[in-house]
């Protein structure tokens, strides 16, 4: 266990930088590292071998095991100037984010396309984890899987889970060497998913309001619906990725 210093001012230049990392998607990818809270998210992080740079403790708070970085006990002021979250918790800390992970084009992948609210993006990477989705794609104008509010929402899927973040014309040339594309859409050619045969496949997910764009309709093989009741309202995406995340797992 590091040793434990105090932080009693908001101009401390750690507390800046953790603010930073907490409200700006900008200066997160510049230092290569983002914001979770909470002593369970720090117990996932250590476990899964991430590297935890930072540690914000509040007196109250004992941790009972090691942790490999500096440790810093600061006021309830200083954690509610710091996270972005309504609730701020008293365990704050910084990680490093991963690097160079790639796209196997041979396994199972989920695609986010445009999905804005880091609640679903959050609830599609814990998802993957439990239904062993090899890889979970972000395109278009997705939420940041770094963003607090995502990371929270993972429940500690966000260290294991391997996520890449590419544009439309990266995730072309994958369709080119031969992924796999079914895309979840409401058209008149889209097929049950119960009867398509996911073995090696890849679906996109777009968002609720818009659906996907036509960007990624245009790289799908074949369009795929979730058979509903008649008169029911769509599913929001979090929920439909998760359908089809375990429709590619039984």
């Amino acid at each position: 266990m590091s040793d434990m210093q105090m932080i009693s001012s908001r101009k401390n230049a750690v507390v800046s930088h953790m603010k930073k990392l907490g409200s700006d998607r900008a200066y997160r990818y510049e230092h290569g590292e983002f914001l979770c809270d909470g002593i369970r998210l720090l117990r996932e992080a250590v476990s899964s071998s991430c590297v935890v740079t930072a540690v914000f403790l509040s007196s109250k708070n004992a941790v009972d095991f090691d942790i490999n970085a500096p440790i810093y006990i600061v006021s309830e002021d200083i954690f509610k100037h710091v996270s972005p979250l309504k609730t701020a918790q008293d365990v704050l800390f910084s990680c490093k984010m991963p690097q160079h992970r790639t796209l196997d084009i041979n396994k199972r992948n989920i695609i986010l396309d445009g999905i804005q609210d880091p609640g679903n993006v959050g609830t599609v990477l814990r998802g993957a984890g439990a239904f062993g989705i090899d890889s979970v794609i972000l395109t278009g104008a997705c939420a940041d899987p770094y963003n607090p509010k995502t990371v929270r929402a993972t429940m500690g899927a966000i260290f294991r889970q391997n996520i890449v973040q590419l544009d439309y014309t990266e995730l072309a040339e994958y369709v080119t060497r031969g992924l796999v594309l079914y895309g979840a859409a409401l058209e008149k050619s889209s097929k049950d998913i119960r009867s398509v045969d996911l073995s090696g496949a890849s679906i996109a997910i777009g968002s609720e309001g818009a659906g996907l764009s036509e960007e990624a309709l245009a790289l799908c093989k074949q369009l795929v619906i979730i058979p509903m009741e008649p008169g029911a309202e769509s599913l929001n995406a979090g929920v439909a990725a998760n359908i089809f995340m375990w429709m590619m797992y039984k």
